[in-house]
């Protein structure tokens, strides 16, 4: 069992190494002018004090809830060891996030710098600085589990069953941990990013008419601070706690193997405890293998080189997956279930196949979200042609599209579930989730990509750089629209088959067979459970809502009071349509002088201080409701809210998602230049301002409580689960 732990612990520690060396690869690549380091500074700088705050407040959260965890933790199912576990749990998380943020606001610029000259050493640039995203998001998780697992398996041994169950109770901890902090960090960063971003964009793309990320934009800085704060540090914490979960369900079902003397393997019985981690560290090495193959040549699709670059990873885990499993497991064994008191044949191909179903409904439901989300598909070109009749019309398309966008994935996750379970029982379902996130590497890699993408084109508009500068990162960012949302669709679908996984594993700890949905209390926990995803979506979209009007308030102010800023927007419609090359020389000096005139700091500091007050309260919902349910209510009890809670918040997960990413890329295609009915629109039009409205509407749904939604469901299931043994 040690060695193959050792090779676990190598595989996280490869990927921790990969990032140290792309990071030093994309420092050293040219930053650009001083203007674009100047402003590349100010992102850094905003990105890195909301970390800071966030950090500040998360730190007495921790601390607050080992102390209990501590002191309530069973002496016989769990050891005060648990808080050591959640503080882990939470710090790597944490560090995610943060490895995340440095490398972004380092690549923001040089990817601006590297579309003067070619759009696929810009590819190249942002995609590297997702990668250490990433591998670093992987690394950790894999070093991290793999670490705890060898520590307390020496302190407690598993020699007998009641030793492992102990030690995998314990580890429980680090998934805790990491999912309180993906919460946090997903909520507050996603109401910073769209605070920022609606406030930007309704004052300054549809009131004054200037182009988006224009440096007379008082928001514009706060707006590319949120891209980082939100999609990469949120991200990274999202897909890092998808990860550990699906690794720990996983783990703790494959325990109910342990001692059977049908499951005769080479680990003493640990095989199938052991492979959710063998699995996912050699994920690691088939993302990093993944990532050599994404490039692009000048006026190719940046598009197909991020899907050739998966395509091959996944291509080679599964082949890899397929020989792991074989050596692992037993051919053969029989198991009875203790759950449902059944008998099964499993067979070590069952598990093969369960793992390559996960994976390929992973990859099925990107499809099914770049169908939904993607430019130039026919859902997003509808939402764009009915934008020519106003915003109504553009949000009733964008509505409809993000509730028939959940039909297909939930039949995708339904059929999953169903072969998974044929296939290898609960642990099938499980091990189908570790499949479906074994490349998450390189998936978080085109993830982040996005944002950085982003960036650069704030960075190319802020310092005036020509239009084809800007024309590149465009093309670079509306991919990241769809890769962003493919992410999504990866963690909701993970966290559908992860969370079934810790309900069974909550059944199990808490010695419960069976939950009767007849009862009065079973019931009534079911409904507050489908309650509480549009609770929680309605304290995030308000909290944005709230931030995002403090910020219009100040950019109207700003607009209205600082006379350079008022002058210069006055001369941009006096010249409408001119290039600048066309204004009189006294217009330009007047226009030139408005430069640095915003108050940038004042929009980052309305964003940092909403995003850390209004996260808490969504948080402690999460953590705090299945505590004092399972407390009322019982175990059943407890289980219906789980199973309420799973159910709606997928759906709700899947809509917001799909819908915020239609309308998103529905603006980009009208900002390109679309002809509909004849009409050539773009920039400045009606229909283009209509598309901004719908994209306003859009960005909290896929920002802040659509990707929140899956965390929740998971957490409330490790929640559960950490309990379980003081309330069964």
């Amino acid at each position: 069992m040690n060695s193959l732990l050792y090779v676990v612990l190598l595989f996280g520690i490869l990927g921790l190494l990969y990032t140290f060396w792309k990071s030093a690869w994309v420092r050293k690549q040219d930053p650009g002018t001083d203007k674009m380091k100047k402003i590349s500074g100010h992102i850094a700088e905003g990105a890195m004090a909301f970390l800071k705050s966030e950090y500040k407040v998360l730190a007495v959260f921790v601390i607050c809830v080992a102390i209990l965890l501590a002191v309530s933790a069973d002496s016989e199912d769990s050891s005060p060891i648990i808080a050591l576990s959640f503080i882990v749990g939470a710090l790597c998380s944490a560090l995610a996030g943060f490895i995340g943020m440095r490398v972004a606001t380092k690549a923001n610029v040089r990817t601006t710098n590297a579309a003067r000259v070619s759009l696929g050493k810009a590819l190249e640039i942002a995609f590297a600085g997702g990668s250490v995203m990433g591998m670093g998001v992987v690394g950790l998780g894999v070093l991290g589990l793999g670490s705890l697992f060898f520590i307390y398996s020496d302190i407690f041994g598993v020699s007998q069953v009641a030793d492992l169950n102990r030690v995998i109770t314990i580890i429980t901890g680090f998934s805790f941990g990491a999912s309180s902090i993906a919460l946090f960090a997903r909520v507050g960063g996603g109401i910073y990013t769209k605070a920022a971003d609606v406030g930007a964009d309704l004052v300054g793309k549809v009131e004054a008419g200037i182009p988006e990320d224009h440096p007379l934009n008082p928001a514009t800085i706060a707006d590319n601070v949120g891209d980082n704060v939100g999609d990469v540090a949120g991200m990274g914490a999202d897909l890092f706690e998808s990860y550990v979960g699906s690794i720990v369900g996983t783990m703790v079902l494959g325990a109910s193997f342990f001692g059977i003397a049908e499951f005769a393997d080479k680990f003493n019985g640990l095989g199938a405890v052991l492979l959710p981690l063998v699995v996912a560290g050699t994920g690691i090495v088939m993302s990093i293998l993944g990532t050599f193959f994404v490039k692009v040549k000048e006026g190719g699709n940046p598009q197909k080189a991020l899907n050739m670059g998966e395509f091959i990873s996944s291509v080679l885990t599964i082949i890899a997956i397929y020989f792991i499993i074989d050596f692992m497991l037993p051919s053969e064994w029989i198991y009875k279930d203790k759950l449902y008191g059944e008998t099964y044949s499993i067979t070590s191909l069952n598990i093969f196949f369960a793992t390559v179903i996960g994976l390929i409904a992973g990859v099925l439901i990107g499809l099914i979200t770049e169908y939904f989300t993607g430019t130039h598909k026919r859902p997003v070109i509808s939402i764009a042609k009915q934008s020519v009749t106003g915003a109504a019309t553009n949000i009733i398309a964008g509505l409809g599209t993000g509730m028939i966008s959940t039909a297909l994935p939930i039949l995708v996750l339904a059929i999953t579930i169903i072969l998974a379970f044929h296939l290898g029982g609960l642990y099938g379902i499980a091990i189908a989730a570790v499949g479906m996130l074994s490349n998450t590497g390189i998936q978080l890699a085109v993830d982040a990509y996005g944002p950085i993408s982003d960036n650069a084109g704030g960075i190319a508009e802020m310092s005036e750089l020509p239009k084809d500068v800007r024309n590149k990162t465009d093309k670079l960012d509306a991919v990241g629209n769809t890769t962003a949302a493919i992410g999504k669709g990866f963690a909701i679908g993970s966290a559908a088959l992860t969370a079934l996984a810790l309900f069974g594993a909550f059944m199990t700890a808490a010695n419960i067979s069976s939950i009767d949905i007849s009862k009065a209390t079973v019931m009534a926990g079911l409904f507050i459970g489908a309650m509480l995803p549009y609770l929680f979506s309605a304290l995030a979209m308000n909290a944005v809502g709230k931030a995002a009007m403090s910020m219009i308030q100040e950019v109207r102010r700003q607009f209205e009071s600082i006379p350079s800023l008022k002058s210069a927007l006055n001369l941009m419609k006096k010249n409408s349509g001119k290039d600048m090359s066309e204004w009189s020389e006294e217009d330009r000096k007047t226009f030139e002088s408005a430069d640095g005139a915003a108050e940038y700091g004042k929009c980052v500091a309305i964003s940092t201080n909403a995003a850390i007050r209004k996260m808490v309260i969504p948080g402690l919902l999460a953590v705090l409701t299945p505590v004092i349910m399972g407390y009322i209510g019982g175990a059943e009890m407890l289980g219906g809210l789980l199973a309420g809670v799973t159910a709606s918040g997928v759906l709700m997960a899947i809509f917001q998602a799909n819908a915020g990413g239609a309308w998103d890329n529905a603006k980009k295609m009208i900002e390109e230049g679309m002809e509909i009915e004849g009409v050539n629109y773009g920039k400045g039009s009606d229909p283009h301002k209509a598309a901004v409205v719908g994209d306003t509407v859009g960005d909290p749904f896929k920002d802040t409580s659509g990707p929140s939604l899956n965390i929740l469901i998971k957490l409330m299931s490790v929640v559960s689960l950490v309990i379980a043994p003081l309330i069964k």
